[in-house]
């Protein structure tokens, strides 16, 4: 018997052709486009306004196919990409930059150094419960650094179950995930150390700039 659709990884065959459809589903059928082909062509001009917005030591977690990594390698800056594919992985590394398979959650090299920690495309979502991941980029980035998130273009704050779904019968195992629009996060980052020092829009996209508070002790 073939292996069914059901142990597929869509995600990783949308990587290796750089093309959609690709979609976040969630039970009830909600779906979610992912563009797959924007992640996998050089930065636009909202992608820009994030790495100019970057410090030397970057960590971008989630990387993907790597796009961020590459511009700011090829930038000089020291940069990192982290993601629990193998095939982003592998593509970041094609692209000439540096990654390691590996979940943000596990030990990471430099914790506690990086000037720069990036959650774009959504990544702010990554295990499903971002006051978790807030905490945990406060023993990833040093104390004058910063993260960088991409928040919902809507005002949402939700938890799910997911599963990546091409669209044309081919899906991923489920994962936990979440959404945050501006406000929500923006509440998040408050109750978990973190302070907002800038918010902006670029291209239909918003992000949010984070710092450490100083007076909230770190914990994983």
């Amino acid at each position: 018997m073939t292996t069914t659709a059901w142990r597929a990884d869509p995600y990783a065959d949308a990587l290796r052709t750089g093309r959609g459809p690709l979609f976040l589903r969630r039970d009830d059928g909600w779906l979610l486009p992912l563009e797959v082909e924007r992640w996998c062509e050089e930065p636009d001009s909202a992608d820009r306004s994030v790495l100019a917005r970057c410090g030397h030591r970057v960590l971008d977690i989630g990387c993907g196919p790597g796009r961020l990594v590459a511009a700011l390698t090829s930038d000089g800056r020291r940069t990192l990409g982290i993601d629990v594919n193998p095939e982003a992985v592998s593509r970041t590394e094609r692209t000439g930059g540096a990654a390691l398979c590996r979940s943000v959650f596990e030990e990471l090299p430099e914790e506690g150094r990086w000037d720069t920690a990036l959650l774009i495309d959504g990544n702010i979502g990554i295990g499903g419960d971002p006051a978790r991941l807030l905490r945990r980029l406060r023993r990833i980035v040093s104390r004058t650094g910063r993260v960088l998130a991409e928040c919902a273009p809507v005002d949402v704050d939700e938890r799910c179950e997911v599963r990546v779904d091409d669209g044309r019968g081919g899906r991923g195992e489920p994962f936990p995930w979440a959404r945050m629009g501006v406000r929500a996060l923006s509440d998040q980052a408050a109750a978990t150390g973190w302070s907002v020092s800038d918010g902006w829009t670029a291209a239909g996209r918003s992000f949010l700039s984070l710092v450490p508070q100083p007076s909230v002790p770190t914990r994983r």
